[in-house]
């Protein structure tokens, strides 16, 4: 099945939806480079979603939350390898929250700023300070404070249930892969829309427990949902739109080289370059950092048959990351898609040939040319 015509730039990514491939062409070094990067991504996802909802669920509202790297098991062992960094990151799963709660998107967004969320968080807010005088002046004196702590914990517990189903689906498409049942890109790009799909309509819920009471932070009846409320602003913000990292760009406002509308920001994992992996003030790099301890042994055996082996690791890593996170856009590309690929209807056809040219609008100056080998 070939596509209706296009004249769009990147019309060639277009027909390979319809012909059943992905942005990512299809080989055996590509299936093996994305599958093993989403496995070790999968246990990195894991831990990270953990200890997102952990900071959620027992460090609400806490003003200074020395520990809540701990998940809850402080002893001297971790002291010490939290202070030599011998450990999972952390910080760039914050780094993440923040960035999908900085751009916003979705319904999620609009129910945490309406007065109906600020009606409902207010007598969580009132429980868990009622022993604090300190605090309670302090939300007297700034009555916004308290509720924007809350809407960051939102997007922990929120970014840390869909990291939860994520994980899963990586970790799951690895084991399929080494059974033989994944043995090409558009099998991998299909695995993950069919789990993506699976989760969609998963409710968005979220309460916390102060004093053997449970206090709804995001009720059952907001209805917010996985995919169309967390999974698509989470590909907004960290896929497409991200930050300017610290030392590659300037911040210098007559500099002109930070946009100031949001949504013109292209800093996301599909623009990124990945040669500064490794830097300071490159967030990414610690993701890759904890990757690594994961990477399989044929993955890792790939990257050693190269010439310099594991001198450039970590780009070496972002680079499959990279490949990786084309998949997951394919597989949301087109499971939004608004018709069938199969559809006969004139009109279907138009709807869904300006749905995929607006997609590849958004991608013409992304790392896509790159990734073709």
């Amino acid at each position: 099945m070939t596509s209706i015509n296009s004249c769009h730039r990147f019309a060639t990514y277009i027909d390979r939806f319809y012909n059943g491939q992905s942005l990512l062409p299809d080989n055996p070094d590509n299936v093996k480079e994305v599958v093993g990067i989403l496995d070790s991504y999968g246990y990195v996802l894991d831990a990270y979603q953990i200890n997102l909802q952990h900071i959620a669920d027992r460090e609400f509202l806490t003003i200074f939350p020395f520990f809540k790297y701990f998940n809850n098991k402080v002893s001297f062992n971790q002291l010490v390898e939290h202070l030599s960094h011998d450990r999972i990151n952390y910080e760039y799963a914050e780094y993440c929250m923040k960035v999908m709660l900085w751009h916003g998107g979705g319904k999620l967004e609009h129910y945490i700023e309406s007065s109906e969320f600020r009606e409902l968080i207010e007598p969580a807010i009132q429980a868990k300070i009622k022993g604090n005088p300190a605090i309670r002046l302090l939300h007297r004196l700034f009555p916004e404070f308290l509720p924007e702590q809350v809407r960051q914990s939102v997007y922990y517990n929120a970014l840390g249930q869909f990291w939860e189903v994520m994980s899963d689906i990586f970790l799951t498409l690895a084991r399929a892969y080494e059974q033989g049942k994944v043995t090409n890109i558009p099998e991998v790009v299909d695995w993950i829309k069919v789990g993506l799909v699976a989760a969609a309509g998963n409710p968005i819920t979220y309460a916390v427990e102060i004093d053997d009471r449970s206090y709804d932070i995001l009720p059952k009846s907001a209805e917010l949902t996985f995919l169309m409320d967390v999974a698509v602003p989470y590909v907004e913000a960290i896929f497409f739109r991200g930050t300017p990292f610290l030392g590659v760009v300037s911040y210098n406002a007559q500099a002109h080289q930070i946009p100031v509308p949001q949504a013109d920001f292209t800093y996301g994992a599909l623009y990124a370059d990945a040669l500064p992996i490794g830097g300071a003030g490159i967030p990414p790099t610690l993701l890759m950092q904890d990757m690594r301890h994961y990477i399989p042994p044929y993955l890792h055996e790939m990257y050693q048959n190269t010439k310099r082996q594991e001198d450039d690791l970590l780009v070496k890593i972002c680079l499959s990351f990279q490949k990786s996170m084309y998949c997951v856009t394919s597989a949301t590309i087109l499971g939004l898609a608004p018709h069938h690929l199969d559809s006969q209807d004139p009109r279907e056809k138009s709807v869904n040939m300006a749905y995929f040219e607006g997609w590849m609008d958004r991608l013409l100056t992304s790392q896509l040319p790159n990734i073709q080998g």
